[in-house]
C-alpha cells in the first residue's frame, strides 16, 4: 500500500514536472508564420478597399492547437501574428493586422487610385510574428508572398471627338459607301468604358447616316442644284451610355459633276491703254478631277489676225517705220498713203480706217502705174523689195505684185515679184553686158505663208546673183533658181506697176485682160492680176543686212508675256512663237504649272492702240499614268477687249491774219508763214465728280451732273504735215514755198513739194515740227497784181489716225505808188493784225506815218474796221454832249430856287390851301418826259441821223425851260392883300 502510494505521488509529481516543462517548451519561438504564396486582388478607383483571393490570414505553429490552426487561448504571445510588412517601391497600399490571434489581416489603398494612371500593382507582402516575451525578441518572419492587385474603372469620362470640325466634298449624283469618319475616343481604362458604342446624327431630316465606327455616307443622290452645303451635328456615346461632352460639326459640301476644265477664267478682260501689262488669269487652276496626272501642255494663243497686218503694230508709214527701226535712207514708198503729193494710190480700195494700219485690197481688176521717176534703183547694184501681203489660194495664173515691164512694143519684163501656185518668185532680168551667158533669172520659193489668208512680211535681199529672203524674220533658201539670156539692149522706157504687169496691146494679148481705166492710172493693158492684200510696198537701195532691222519691221506691238517665279521656274518650261502672240507651257506639276498660268499677261506697249478684241484661246493636252482613262481638257476661249484710248486733239494756234510789204514777198528771204506757231495736243477725259463738293454747293446745282470733264496737255510724235494753197495753186515761174532744208535734214524730216504745197514727213516731236514750220517762207517775184494769198496748215499723227484743225493764215500785200498816180487818198487805211493767240506784232517794213506819200488798196475787212471805229468815236463826242447839257439845267434849277426862298419871309403865315399839288404834278410829269426822251436817244444811238436831229432839238429847248421856269414862279406867288402886318 505504501509503494502504492509512493507510486501516486510519484506519477503526480511527474505529471506536474511534465506539465512544468511543457510549459517550458510553450515559451520558445520555434516556428515562422505562414501565408499563401500569391494574392489576387481587386480594389475600385475612388476606393480604398481591396478585396482579395484568398484572404489575408496568417498562422503560426507555435499559437495553441484549440482551433488547430490559431493562436487562441494561450497563455503566452509568441502564437500571435503583429503585422504585415510590403515590400516595393511607391506602393501605394498598406497591410493591417485585424486578428493578431488569427492572423487575419487586408490590405487597403493609402489614398484614392486612377484607373487611368496605373491599371494594375503588384508588389510582395511578408507577416512577422510578436516573438519571445515582452520586447518581442527572437521575432520570426514568414516568406514573401506576391500580390496583384487590379484597379477597377468607373465610367467617369464622356467620349470626346478627335477634331473640332469635320469636312468633305462628294460629287453630285453619287451614291457614297463611305464619304467620311468621324472619330472620338474616351478617356476611362477599362475596355467597357473607354470604346465608344455608338454615333448618332442630331440633326434631323438630312440624307446621311452614321455607323458605330463613325462612317458617314449619304442615303440618296444629292444634288448641287438643291443644295451646295449640309451642315451636320454629330454625337457619340460610349459602351457606359455616356454621351460626348461637346458635338461636333460636320460640314458636306456638293459639287457638281466634277468635268476636267480650266475654272476661275474670266472670258471678258478689259484692257485700258497706257496701263502696262495686265494679267489674264490670275485667279485660274486646272480641275483633273483627281485623276493621276503625269504631264500637262497647254498652248495660250492670242489671236490678233484681224488687226491692221496680223497684230496692233504702230501706224506710221512705212518709209518712217525703217527709219524708226535704223535703217538708211534711200527708201521708196511704192503704196503711200493718198496725199497731194502722192495721189496715185488714190483708186484703190482700203480699210477705209485709221485705227491700225492702212492696206489695199486688190481684187484682180485693179492695178495702179507708179509715177516715171519715183524708182531709180540699178539692178546692178544691190536692193531690197519688202513688202506686207495677205494672199490666199487662188487661179494657177501668176500673180503679179511688183512688176517692171517695157512701156511699149516689145513687152519684156526686168523685173517683177509675183505669186503662182503658192510659190513667191522674183524675176530678175540683167542688162546686156558683154558676155551673153546665162545667168539667174527667176528665184522660186515654195511657201506654205504665201496661201494662208494671213499677214506675212517679206524682205527680199537682191544682191546679184544670190537673193535672200527673210519671212517673218526668218531665212528662207530658193528651191529652184533659173538661168535665162540678159535682155537685148533696147531704148525703150520702162513702167513700173503694182497689182498687174504692163503689156502693149500688140504683144501678148492672151495674157491681157481689158478693163476700164478707174482715176488711179490706166490699166486698160494690164495683165497678170493680184488678188489679195497689200501694204508697205518699198524698194530701198543697198542690202537690209540687220536682223534686228527686220525684226523691228515685223514685231508686234502685243503679245503675251509671262514672269516665272522663282519656285517654280525649273519645274515648268515656257516656249514663245516669234512674235509672242502664242506660248507653250509644259511640266509635270499641277501646283506649279497652276501659278505659271496665272503669271501669264497681255501687253500692248502703243501709246494709242488699235482698239476691239482679241481673242484668247487655250488648249490643253494631259498625259495619265492609265493611258486608257486619262481625262480630254476642253480648250478654254475668252477674248482681250481693248478699250478705246483717249483721242488727243491736236491744236494749231497762231497768227492768223497779217500784212507785209511787197517788198518783203520779193526779197531773197521771203515772208515766214508761220513765225509763232504753236502745236498743242490734249485729251479729255471725264472725271466721276466729288459729291461731298457737290453736296457743299447747295440746292441750286444741277443734281443730273456727275461727271466732270478734264483736260489735260500730252505729248506725243507727229509724221506729217501739209501746206497748202487755198485758191489758186502756186505759179513755179514767179512764187514757191521755201523751208529750211539743213533743219530738216537735221531732224530727220523729208520735204515734198507740188503746185499745191509742200508736205513735211517723218515721225518726230511736236516740238521739232513746232521749229521746222517756224521757217516755211512764202516768196513771189511778181506781187504787183497781188493782193492777198491763203495757206492752209494740217498736221497728223500715226498716218492720219489723228488729224489737227485746219489752221488758215492769211497774208496781204501793202503795194506803194506816186502821189500823182493815186490822187485820191482817202481810202488810205493802217495796216493790222488779226492774231488769234498771244502773239507779238510785227510792223517792220510799213510806211504808213505820211498819208499823202502812200496809197493802200484797202481790203472789205479794212473798211468794216474803219467805219466802226469812226461810228465809236462819234457816240463817244455825242453823249459827253448830252451830259454836259444834263448839267447846265440841273444848275439852273438851283439857282431858280435860291432866288425863290429870298423873297418871301413866311414865318407868321398860316397855311390853309395848298399851292404845291400843281408844281409837283407837273414837276412829275416833266420829269417822266426827261426819262422818255432819254430812253429814245438810247434806243436810236446807232442811227446817225437821228442822233443829230436829237441833239438839235435839245438846243431849241432851252428857251421853254426858262418860261416853264418863270410860270412856276408865278404859281408860287402868295395873294398878301388879307395879310395883317
Amino acid at each position: 500500500m505504501r509503494f502504492r502510494g509512493n507510486t501516486q505521488f510519484a506519477s503526480a509529481v511527474g505529471l506536474v514536472l511534465g506539465l512544468l516543462c511543457a510549459v517550458e517548451a510553450a515559451k520558445v519561438n520555434k516556428h515562422k508564420p505562414w501565408i499563401e504564396t500569391t494574392y489576387h486582388g481587386i480594389v475600385t478607383e475612388n476606393d480604398d478597399k481591396v478585396l482579395l483571393d484568398p484572404p489575408l490570414i496568417a498562422l503560426d505553429k507555435d499559437a495553441p492547437l484549440r482551433y488547430a490552426e490559431s493562436f487562441e487561448v494561450t497563455l503566452t504571445e509568441e502564437g500571435e501574428i503583429c503585422g504585415f510588412r510590403i515590400h516595393g517601391q511607391n506602393v501605394p497600399f498598406e497591410a493591417v493586422v485585424l486578428d493578431k490571434s488569427t492572423g487575419e489581416g487586408v490590405i487597403r489603398a493609402k489614398d484614392k487610385l486612377d484607373c487611368e494612371l496605373q491599371k494594375e500593382h503588384t508588389f510582395t507582402i511578408q507577416a512577422y510574428d510578436c516573438g519571445e516575451g515582452p520586447d518581442g525578441a527572437n521575432m520570426k518572419k514568414s516568406h514573401k508572398a506576391t500580390v496583384h492587385i487590379q484597379v477597377n474603372d468607373i465610367n467617369e469620362y464622356s467620349p470626346v471627338f478627335k477634331e473640332k470640325s469635320y469636312k468633305a466634298t462628294v460629287i453630285e449624283g453619287k451614291k457614297y459607301d463611305s464619304i467620311l469618319k468621324v472619330e472620338a475616343v474616351d478617356a476611362d481604362c477599362s475596355f467597357q468604358f473607354s470604346q465608344i458604342c455608338n454615333y448618332e446624327i442630331v440633326t434631323p431630316d438630312v440624307p446621311f447616316t452614321v455607323d458605330k465606327d463613325g462612317f458617314i455616307k449619304n442615303t440618296e443622290k444629292l444634288s448641287y442644284g438643291k443644295e451646295r452645303m449640309y451642315k451636320l451635328t454629330v454625337t457619340a456615346y460610349d459602351c457606359g451610355k455616356n454621351r460626348a461632352s461637346e458635338d461636333v460639326l460636320v460640314k458636306i459640301s456638293v459639287k457638281p459633276t466634277c468635268k476636267p476644265s480650266w475654272q476661275g477664267f474670266n472670258k471678258r478682260i478689259e484692257y485700258e491703254p497706257g496701263t502696262g501689262s495686265l494679267a489674264l488669269f490670275p485667279s485660274m487652276h486646272l480641275e483633273t478631277c483627281d485623276e493621276p496626272i503625269t504631264s500637262i501642255r497647254a498652248n495660250v494663243e492670242l489671236e490678233t489676225n484681224h488687226i491692221g497686218k496680223g497684230c496692233d503694230r504702230d501706224t506710221y508709214s512705212e518709209k518712217s517705220l525703217h527709219k524708226l527701226c535704223g535703217a538708211s535712207s534711200g527708201t521708196v514708198e511704192l503704196l503711200p498713203a493718198p496725199s497731194s503729193s502722192a495721189n496715185w494710190t488714190v483708186g484703190l480700195p482700203t480699210d477705209n480706217g485709221h485705227d491700225s494700219d492702212q492696206v489695199f485690197e486688190f481684187n484682180g481688176t485693179q492695178a495702179i502705174k507708179v509715177p516715171d521717176g519715183m524708182v531709180s534703183t540699178s539692178l546692178k547694184e544691190p536692193f531690197t523689195i519688202s513688202v506686207w501681203m495677205r494672199h490666199g489660194p487662188g487661179a494657177h495664173e501668176k500673180e503679179t505684185i511688183l512688176c517692171n515691164s517695157d512701156k511699149t512694143e516689145m513687152n519684156r519684163h526686168h523685173y517683177s515679184l509675183y505669186v503662182h501656185n503658192c510659190r513667191l518668185i522674183l524675176l530678175l532680168r540683167q542688162d546686156p553686158s558683154e558676155a551673153e551667158n546665162y545667168k539667174p533669172a527667176e528665184f522660186h520659193w515654195k511657201l506654205d505663208q504665201a496661201c494662208d489668208k494671213e499677214w506675212h512680211h517679206y524682205v527680199l535681199n537682191v544682191e546679184f546673183p544670190t537673193v535672200s529672203l527673210f519671212v517673218d524674220g526668218t531665212t528662207f533658201e530658193p528651191f529652184l533658181v533659173t538661168e535665162d539670156y540678159p535682155l537685148h539692149s533696147s531704148k525703150i522706157e520702162t513702167q513700173l506697176t503694182i497689182g498687174a504687169c504692163w503689156q502693149d496691146n500688140s504683144g501678148h494679148d492672151n495674157d491681157t485682160e481689158s478693163v476700164s481705166e478707174p482715176t488711179s492710172g490706166g490699166n486698160a493693158r494690164m495683165a497678170q492680176f493680184f488678188r489679195g492684200n497689200l501694204a508697205g510696198l518699198m524698194i530701198r537701195s543697198g542690202k537690209l543686212e540687220n536682223k534686228k532691222v527686220i525684226d523691228c519691221l515685223y514685231t508686234c506691238k502685243e503679245g503675251l508675256d509671262v514672269q516665272l517665279p522663282e519656285e517654280v521656274a525649273s519645274a515648268v518650261k515656257v516656249e514663245f512663237n516669234p512674235n509672242q502672240s502664242s506660248l507653250t507651257v509644259e511640266g509635270d506639276d499641277i501646283d506649279a504649272f497652276d501659278k505659271v498660268m496665272q503669271h501669264i499677261s497681255y501687253l500692248n506697249s502703243r501709246q494709242f492702240p488699235t482698239p476691239g478684241i482679241r481673242h484668247l484661246r487655250i488648249s490643253t493636252t494631259v498625259k495619265c499614268f492609265n493611258e486608257e482613262s486619262c481625262v480630254t481638257v476642253p480648250d478654254a476661249e475668252g477674248y482681250v477687249m481693248v478699250l478705246q484710248p483717249e483721242e488727243p486733239k491736236i491744236s494749231l494756234s497762231g497768227i492768223d491774219h497779217f500784212a507785209r510789204s511787197a517788198a518783203e514777198f520779193e526779197s531773197q528771204e521771203g515772208v515766214t508763214l508761220f513765225p509763232e506757231l504753236r502745236i498743242v495736243s490734249t485729251i479729255t477725259r471725264e472725271v466721276e465728280a466729288d459729291t461731298e463738293s457737290e453736296a457743299a454747293e447747295g440746292a441750286d446745282d444741277d443734281p443730273t451732273v456727275q461727271e466732270t470733264v478734264v483736260s489735260e496737255e500730252i505729248m506725243h510724235n507727229l509724221d506729217t504735215c501739209e501746206v497748202t494753197v487755198v485758191g489758186d495753186e502756186l505759179d513755179g515761174e514767179h512764187e514757191s514755198l521755201e523751208v529750211d532744208m539743213s533743219q530738216l535734214q537735221q531732224h530727220g524730216l523729208e520735204m515734198s513739194s507740188s503746185n499745191l504745197g509742200l508736205v513735211i514727213s517723218g515721225v518726230n516731236t511736236m516740238a521739232n515740227y513746232e521749229q521746222v514750220l517756224h521757217l516755211v517762207r512764202y516768196k513771189n517775184w511778181h506781187t504787183e497784181a497781188l493782193f492777198d494769198r491763203k495757206f492752209k496748215l494740217v498736221c497728223s499723227e500715226l498716218n492720219g489716225r489723228y488729224i489737227s484743225n485746219d489752221f488758215k493764215v492769211e497774208v496781204n500785200v501793202i503795194h506803194t505808188a506816186n502821189p500823182v498816180e493815186h490822187a485820191n487818198n482817202a481810202m488810205v487805211q493802217p495796216n493790222f493784225i488779226n492774231p488769234v493767240h498771244h502773239a507779238s506784232v510785227d510792223l517792220s517794213g510799213h510806211n504808213l506815218v505820211n498819208a499823202h506819200q502812200a496809197s493802200v488798196v484797202p481790203s472789205a475787212a479794212t473798211i468794216v474796221i474803219v467805219v466802226c471805229v469812226s461810228f465809236l468815236v462819234f457816240m463817244i463826242i455825242l453823249g459827253v454832249f448830252r451830259i454836259r447839257a444834263a448839267h447846265q439845267r440841273t444848275m439852273r434849277d438851283q439857282e431858280s430856287g435860291k432866288e425863290n426862298e429870298m423873297d418871301w419871309d413866311d414865318s407868321a403865315l398860316t397855311i390853309t390851301v395848298n399851292p404845291m399839288e400843281t408844281y409837283e404834278d407837273q414837276h412829275s410829269s416833266e420829269e417822266e418826259e426827261e426819262e422818255e426822251e432819254e430812253s429814245e436817244d438810247g434806243e436810236e444811238e446807232d442811227d446817225i441821223t437821228s442822233a443829230e436831229s436829237e441833239s438839235s432839238e435839245d438846243e431849241e429847248a432851252g428857251e421853254p425851260e426858262d418860261q416853264q421856269g418863270a410860270s412856276r414862279q408865278q404859281q408860287l406867288e402868295w395873294d398878301d392883300s388879307t395879310l395883317t402886318y
